[in-house]
Protein backbone atom coordinates (compact mmCIF):
# COMPACT_ATOMS: atom_id res chain seq x y z
CA UNK A 1 0.00 0.00 0.00
CA UNK A 2 2.80 2.25 1.12
CA UNK A 3 4.37 1.94 -2.41
CA UNK A 4 1.47 2.35 -4.44
CA UNK A 5 0.71 5.64 -1.97
CA UNK A 6 4.81 6.64 -3.23
CA UNK A 7 4.17 5.83 -7.08
CA UNK A 8 1.47 8.45 -7.46
CA UNK A 9 2.52 11.24 -5.02
CA UNK A 10 5.55 10.83 -7.99
CA UNK A 11 3.04 10.48 -11.09
CA UNK A 12 0.93 13.64 -9.53
CA UNK A 13 4.16 15.24 -9.17
CA UNK A 14 5.55 14.54 -12.70
CA UNK A 15 2.39 15.60 -13.77
CA UNK A 16 1.96 18.92 -12.07
CA UNK A 17 5.54 19.59 -12.75
CA UNK A 18 4.78 19.25 -16.84
CA UNK A 19 2.21 21.36 -16.56
CA UNK A 20 3.82 24.52 -14.60
CA UNK A 21 6.52 24.11 -17.37
CA UNK A 22 4.43 24.13 -20.32
CA UNK A 23 2.36 27.02 -19.31
CA UNK A 24 5.11 29.07 -18.69
CA UNK A 25 6.72 27.55 -22.34
CA UNK A 26 3.36 29.55 -22.91
CA UNK A 27 3.94 33.14 -21.38
CA UNK A 28 7.22 32.86 -23.04
CA UNK A 29 6.09 32.62 -26.42
CA UNK A 30 3.07 34.97 -25.73
CA UNK A 31 5.47 37.96 -24.22
CA UNK A 32 8.33 36.79 -27.16
CA UNK A 33 5.89 37.96 -29.61
CA UNK A 34 4.77 41.42 -27.96
CA UNK A 35 8.30 42.04 -27.56
CA UNK A 36 9.37 41.09 -30.80
CA UNK A 37 10.21 44.88 -32.10
CA UNK A 38 13.06 45.15 -29.86
CA UNK A 39 15.97 43.82 -31.42
CA UNK A 40 18.77 42.32 -30.14
CA UNK A 41 22.66 41.74 -31.70
CA UNK A 42 25.58 40.36 -29.49
CA UNK A 43 27.83 42.72 -32.02
CA UNK A 44 29.79 45.29 -30.41
CA UNK A 45 29.11 48.04 -31.70
CA UNK A 46 26.04 48.93 -33.22
CA UNK A 47 24.74 49.62 -36.66
CA UNK A 48 26.49 52.75 -37.82
CA UNK A 49 23.23 54.38 -38.61
CA UNK A 50 22.23 54.58 -34.87
CA UNK A 51 25.69 55.76 -33.77
CA UNK A 52 24.27 59.08 -31.51
CA UNK A 53 21.40 57.15 -30.38
CA UNK A 54 20.69 57.17 -26.32
CA UNK A 55 22.42 54.40 -24.62
CA UNK A 56 22.03 53.08 -21.64
CA UNK A 57 22.80 49.51 -19.61
CA UNK A 58 19.75 47.18 -19.32
CA UNK A 59 19.68 43.32 -17.48
CA UNK A 60 17.22 40.65 -16.95
CA UNK A 61 18.09 37.62 -14.45
CA UNK A 62 16.16 34.58 -13.62
CA UNK A 63 16.06 32.14 -10.88
CA UNK A 64 14.83 28.27 -11.74
CA UNK A 65 14.94 25.30 -9.50
CA UNK A 66 15.08 22.48 -10.69
CA UNK A 67 12.17 19.82 -9.77
CA UNK A 68 12.62 16.71 -7.91
CA UNK A 69 11.66 14.72 -10.76
CA UNK A 70 13.93 16.17 -12.99
CA UNK A 71 16.57 15.71 -10.81
CA UNK A 72 15.69 12.17 -10.61
CA UNK A 73 15.38 11.89 -14.57
CA UNK A 74 18.84 13.17 -14.96
CA UNK A 75 20.67 10.89 -12.32
CA UNK A 76 18.78 7.73 -14.50
CA UNK A 77 20.41 9.26 -17.35
CA UNK A 78 24.07 10.13 -15.88
CA UNK A 79 24.41 6.69 -14.73
CA UNK A 80 23.74 5.37 -18.78
CA UNK A 81 25.48 8.43 -20.39
CA UNK A 82 23.82 10.72 -23.15
CA UNK A 83 21.87 14.24 -23.09
CA UNK A 84 20.64 15.28 -20.47
CA UNK A 85 17.06 16.19 -22.26
CA UNK A 86 15.42 17.49 -18.76
CA UNK A 87 18.23 20.31 -18.14
CA UNK A 88 18.44 21.50 -21.86
CA UNK A 89 14.48 22.38 -21.21
CA UNK A 90 15.29 24.10 -17.99
CA UNK A 91 18.30 26.17 -19.14
CA UNK A 92 16.06 26.75 -22.34
CA UNK A 93 13.17 28.42 -20.71
CA UNK A 94 15.74 30.56 -18.14
CA UNK A 95 17.49 31.90 -21.13
CA UNK A 96 14.19 33.15 -22.77
CA UNK A 97 13.01 34.77 -20.02
CA UNK A 98 16.31 36.35 -18.76
CA UNK A 99 16.11 38.27 -22.30
CA UNK A 100 12.53 38.90 -21.94
CA UNK A 101 13.04 40.70 -19.17
CA UNK A 102 15.81 42.74 -20.51
CA UNK A 103 13.69 43.72 -23.38
CA UNK A 104 11.24 44.40 -20.83
CA UNK A 105 13.77 46.92 -19.54
CA UNK A 106 14.44 48.32 -22.56
CA UNK A 107 11.12 48.96 -23.15
CA UNK A 108 10.05 50.77 -20.48
CA UNK A 109 13.13 53.25 -21.80
CA UNK A 110 11.49 53.39 -24.76
CA UNK A 111 14.54 51.62 -26.85
CA UNK A 112 14.54 49.51 -29.68
CA UNK A 113 17.78 48.16 -29.75
CA UNK A 114 20.10 46.31 -27.70
CA UNK A 115 23.80 45.22 -28.91
CA UNK A 116 26.44 43.60 -27.20
CA UNK A 117 24.40 41.25 -25.46
CA UNK A 118 25.99 39.02 -22.65
CA UNK A 119 24.78 35.92 -21.10
CA UNK A 120 25.97 34.31 -17.80
CA UNK A 121 24.79 31.42 -16.49
CA UNK A 122 25.69 29.74 -12.68
CA UNK A 123 24.52 26.98 -10.39
CA UNK A 124 22.54 28.99 -7.20
CA UNK A 125 22.97 25.75 -4.69
CA UNK A 126 24.35 22.31 -5.27
CA UNK A 127 22.43 19.65 -3.53
CA UNK A 128 23.39 16.64 -2.29
CA UNK A 129 26.24 14.58 -4.52
CA UNK A 130 26.83 17.53 -6.13
CA UNK A 131 23.49 17.85 -7.96
CA UNK A 132 22.43 21.00 -9.04
CA UNK A 133 19.35 22.92 -7.21
CA UNK A 134 19.10 26.04 -8.76
CA UNK A 135 20.28 27.83 -11.99
CA UNK A 136 20.41 31.62 -12.53
CA UNK A 137 20.98 33.68 -16.06
CA UNK A 138 21.66 37.05 -15.98
CA UNK A 139 21.72 38.33 -19.40
CA UNK A 140 23.06 42.38 -20.35
CA UNK A 141 23.23 45.04 -22.83
CA UNK A 142 23.73 48.35 -24.31
CA UNK A 143 20.59 49.64 -25.27
CA UNK A 144 19.69 52.55 -27.63
CA UNK A 145 17.14 54.76 -28.02
CA UNK A 146 16.48 57.59 -30.39
CA UNK A 147 17.73 60.61 -29.49
CA UNK A 148 14.59 63.20 -28.28
CA UNK A 149 14.24 65.97 -30.68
Amino acid sequence: MDLIIFLGLICIGYVAGSVIERRHFRSIEQREAELADIYTYSARLPPTEMFGHDAFFVTGNVVVSVDYFKTIAASRRALIGGVVVVFESLLNRARREAVLRMKAEARKHGATTIFNIKMETSSIYKGGGNQIGSVEVYTYGTALRAPRS
